[in-house]
C-alpha cells in the first residue's frame, strides 16, 4: 500500500500539497520514506524562498526527481509534465490534465458513480469497482457504508490504490450524504457510525448561531478528511415552505436569511475558508436550485407523482436568494433540483422551461452562470438520465416491495420521451457539468462523435471537476493514516459540542405550571420511547404505570402516512397528515399518561407538526431535531436551558395547511405557534 517522500522544510510560497503524513501501510514505507531525501534536503533548507517539497502518498508510482525536488510520475513517463509538478497553480495543473485526457476519459470523469460494496456492505468490491475505473474511467463516487472509522480509512486507501493503476492515475474523489445527524434515509442521509452525532440542519437553524454552525461544519470537515472523505453532498438551501414536504428535516428552516446565513456558514465550515475551497476542506455541494421546497401538495420530486414544484405566491425569487450565503462562501458544487415547474414560472426576467432542474438551461445557465457568475461544478441528482416507466411510474404491484424495482429508478422529469443519450446531451448544453449515480459515460462519447456535443465542451466541465481535486491535494497525497483516522472522528471534544448542539437546538413550546425543569420532588418517572437507563443515571425511578409517577415523560414524532407504498421514496419518505389525532398509538398513550399525571411530551420535528390535539392535555411541550436523551434529560432537569426557536411556523390543523401556498414561508392561518416561538427557563 502507499508509501511517502520525505515532507521536507517548512512551506515559503502558497503552493498546495495534501494531507500530512500518513501511517505507513505496509513494510516497503520506510524505502518510500527515505528515497531520495539526502540529494536534495539540505538544499531545501538553505533556501528560505524554495517552496516546501509535498508529501507525496502512494502506492505503485514512481517518482520523478528535478531540481532538487520529487513528484510523482502519474503517466509513468519518466518526464515531468506540468500537471504532475505541484509546484504549478491548480488552474495550470488542471487545464495541462484535461488536455492530456482521451474522450472517454474525459467523459468519466464527468460521471459520479456508486461504490460498489461487498456482500457483507463494509468492504469495497474492488473487482466491480475496478472495472468502473478502468472501463468506465470513473474517478468520483459516492459511498454508503456506514462502518468506523478505521474500516472506512483503509477502504478508501485500497480504493486510491486501485486508482493509481489507471493510465493517469486520476485519484478518487469519495462523496456521502450526510453522516453527523440522527434520520437516515437512503439517497439522503447515512448513519452517524462513529462520527459525532448533531441536531438535523433544522435543529442548527432552531439555534441560528452561525458561529456553531461554522464550528460544526469545521468538524465534521475533519471528521470527512479522515476517513477519506472528500465530498459533502450537502447543505440544502432549500426553503421549506410547505410543510408536508418529507425533506423539510435536513433544510435550515423556511425563512431566507436564516437559510442564506446558516448556510454560508455550513460552506465555510466544510470547505475550510471563508472564500472558497481549502486544501484540506472537503467540497461542499449546495442544493438544490432552485425551488425544491416548493413541492406540489407536498409531495417529493424522487417521485413521479411529486415532480412538480409550484409558485402560487410568485416567491420562486427568495427560493433562489437563499442560496446567497453559498455563493458568498465560495461553495465549490452546487446540484439542481429534480423538479419542473408547474405552469409558466418567469422570475429575474426569465422564464423556465417545463423540464427538471438538471435540463433547465434557464435556470442554470441564465439565473446560475451568468446572473450569479457562477463557475463551480454543477452536479446532477441522482438519476436523471434513467428510465422511470412500469413500477418506477405505477408503483410496484401489491404485495411487491418496490425495492424489487430499485434499477429501474429514474428521475428524467420533463424529458421522458428522450434518449439517454439525448438527456445527457440536453443536460450538458443546459450547464451540465458531472452526472450524479450513473457510470454511463459511454453515451457521452457518442455525443460527441455524432457531432452533438463538442470536446472543448467537455473540457469545461472536467477542468472544473480537475480543479477541486488539484485544491485538496489529492493528486498530492490521497492516502489517510488509519489509525489518525480513529481519534479523529468523533473525539470526546467532538462528542461533547454536538451534546451541546442538541441541548441548545430544543424548542420550549409550552410550559403549564411550570412543569420545566423537573422540581426537587418529582423522584418517580414513567417513561414511553425514553431510556430507562438514562433516566436513571440522572437519580430517577423509572415506575411501570402512569399512575406511579410523579411524571409521565413521552417522546414522539410528528404523524405521517404511507400513501404510494409502490414508490421506494413513497416508503421511505414521510409523507400526508402532520397531525395529531385520536387512534394514533402515541396519542393513545399520552391521553391515558395525562388522564392520571402531569405529563411532559417532546416532539421530533422532521416536518412541522399539528400539535392541537395535545397541547390541552399535556403539561410541558417540546419540539426536538435529532437528540439524544443525555441532552432531553439535561434540558428536563435544568442542567441547561431550551433556547431554540422555531425555524418553521407549527400549523394549527390540516386545513390551514392545504390553505397556505406552497412558496410562502409561514403563510398558514393562525399558527398555533408562530415562526420564532421558543420558551426558557
Amino acid at each position: 500500500m502507499p508509501t511517502l517522500a520525505h515532507p521536507g522544510p517548512t512551506r515559503r510560497h502558497p503552493v498546495r500539497t495534501a494531507r500530512p503524513a500518513m501511517q505507513p501501510l505496509r513494510r516497503t514505507a520506510l524505502a518510500g520514506l527515505l528515497l531520495g531525501v539526502t540529494p536534495w534536503l539540505g538544499a531545501c533548507i538553505s533556501d528560505d524562498d524554495a517552496p516546501r517539497q509535498a508529501t507525496l502518498g502512494r502506492d505503485s508510482l514512481p517518482l520523478i526527481s528535478q531540481d532538487g525536488y520529487q513528484f510523482k510520475d502519474f503517466n509513468r513517463n519518466g518526464r515531468l509534465e506540468p500537471f504532475e509538478d505541484w509546484r504549478q497553480s491548480a488552474d495550470a495543473r488542471a487545464a495541462d490534465l484535461t488536455a492530456r485526457m482521451t474522450l472517454a476519459e474525459k467523459a468519466g470523469t464527468m460521471m459520479h458513480g456508486t461504490l460498489i460494496l461487498d456482500g457483507s456492505g463494509a468492504a469495497i468490491d474492488l473487482a466491480a469497482t475496478g472495472a468502473l475505473l478502468t472501463g468506465n474511467q470513473v474517478t468520483t463516487f459516492i459511498t454508503r457504508m456506514s462502518a468506523d472509522a478505521a474500516t472506512l480509512a483503509t477502504q478508501h486507501n485500497r480504493l486510491q490504490a486501485l486508482a493509481e493503476t489507471t493510465r493517469l492515475a486520476v485519484p478518487v474523489s469519495i462523496s456521502t450524504d450526510p453522516r453527523n445527524h440522527f434520520q437516515y434515509t437512503v439517497g439522503q442521509s447515512v448513519s452517524a457510525g462513529g462520527f459525532s452525532q448533531w441536531p438535523e440542519a433544522l435543529g442548527l437553524a432552531a439555534i441560528d448561531d452561525a458561529e456553531l454552525t461554522r464550528n460544526f461544519g469545521d468538524i465534521a470537515r475533519q471528521e470527512y478528511r479522515a476517513v477519506g472523505l472528500h465530498i459533502a453532498l450537502s447543505p440544502m438551501a432549500d426553503l421549506a415552505t410547505e410543510p408536508r414536504w418529507g425533506r423539510v428535516f435536513g433544510t435550515f428552516g423556511e425563512d431566507v436569511d436564516v437559510v442564506s446565513r446558516q448556510v454560508q456558514a455550513y460552506v465555510r465550515g466544510f470547505q475550510g475558508r471563508g472564500d472558497g475551497l481549502g486544501a484540506e476542506g472537503v467540497v461542499a455541494v449546495v442544493k438544490h436550485w432552485g425551488g425544491y421546497g416548493a413541492a406540489k401538495d407536498g409531495w417529493d420530486s424522487h417521485n413521479p407523482y411529486g415532480k412538480l414544484m409550484t409558485f402560487p405566491g410568485a416567491n420562486l425569487a427568495n427560493h433562489l436568494r437563499a442560496f446567497d450565503g453559498a455563493f458568498a462562501a465560495g461553495v465549490g458544487s452546487v446540484m439542481p433540483t429534480y423538479s419542473m415547474p408547474d405552469g409558466v414560472v418567469t422570475v429575474e426576467g426569465v422564464t423556465l422551461e417545463n423540464v427538471g432542474g438538471g435540463f433547465n438551461k434557464p435556470l442554470l445557465t441564465d439565473l446560475l452562470r451568468t446572473r450569479r457568475g457562477y463557475d463551480g461544478v454543477i452536479l446532477s441528482d441522482w438519476g436523471i438520465t434513467s428510465d422511470c416507466s412500469g413500477p418506477c411510474v405505477d408503483g410496484a404491484p401489491a404485495g411487491v416491495s418496490p425495492f424489487a424495482f430499485w434499477s429501474s429508478f429514474g428521475t428524467s422529469w420533463g424529458v421522458e420521451t428522450l434518449s439517454r443519450r439525448a438527456r445527457f446531451v440536453k443536460a450538458v448544453d443546459a450547464g451540465m457539468d458531472q452526472f450524479g449515480g450513473t457510470e454511463e459515460s459511454g453515451f457521452l462519447v457518442e455525443a460527441v462523435q455524432a457531432g452533438e456535443l463538442t470536446q472543448a465542451r467537455l473540457d469545461v466541465s472536467v477542468r472544473r471537476i480537475l480543479l477541486q481535486k488539484f485544491r485538496q491535494g489529492l493528486f498530492e497525497n490521497p492516502y489517510v493514516d488509519v489509525q489518525t483516522a480513529s481519534t479523529v472522528a468523533a473525539t470526546s471534544a467532538h462528542h461533547a459540542q454536538a451534546l451541546e448542539a442538541q441541548r441548545r437546538s430544543i424548542v420550549l413550546l409550552q410550559n403549564r405550571n411550570q412543569r420545566l425543569p423537573l422540581a426537587a420532588s418529582v423522584r418517580k418517572v414513567w417513561l414511553h420511547g425514553i431510556s430507562a437507563d438514562v433516566a436513571s443515571s440522572y437519580g430517577y425511578t423509572v415506575v411501570a404505570t402512569p399512575a406511579e409517577a410523579d411524571v409521565a415523560l413521552v417522546r414522539t414524532a410528528t404523524p405521517y402516512e404511507v400513501l404510494h407504498p409502490g414508490h421506494v421514496f413513497g416508503l421511505l419518505q414521510h409523507e400526508g397528515t402532520l397531525a395529531f389525532a385520536d387512534g394514533q398509538t402515541d396519542v393513545e398513550v399520552i391521553k391515558a399518561a395525562a388522564a392520571v399525571v402531569p405529563t411532559i411530551v417532546t416532539v421530533y420535528m422532521d416536518r412541522p407538526a399539528v400539535l392541537t390535539t395535545l397541547v390541552d392535555r399535556v403539561d410541558a411541550l417540546l419540539a426536538n431535531f435529532g437528540v439524544s436523551d443525555t441532552a432531553l434529560f439535561d434540558v428536563l432537569t435544568g442542567r441547561a436551558s431550551p433556547r431554540g426557536k422555531l425555524p418553521v411556523e407549527l400549523p394549527r390543523s390540516m386545513e390551514a395547511v392545504a390553505a397556505q401556498k406552497s412558496d410562502l414561508p409561514h403563510d398558514s392561518a393562525q399558527p398555533l405557534f408562530p415562526f420564532g416561538h421558543g420558551l426558557g427557563y
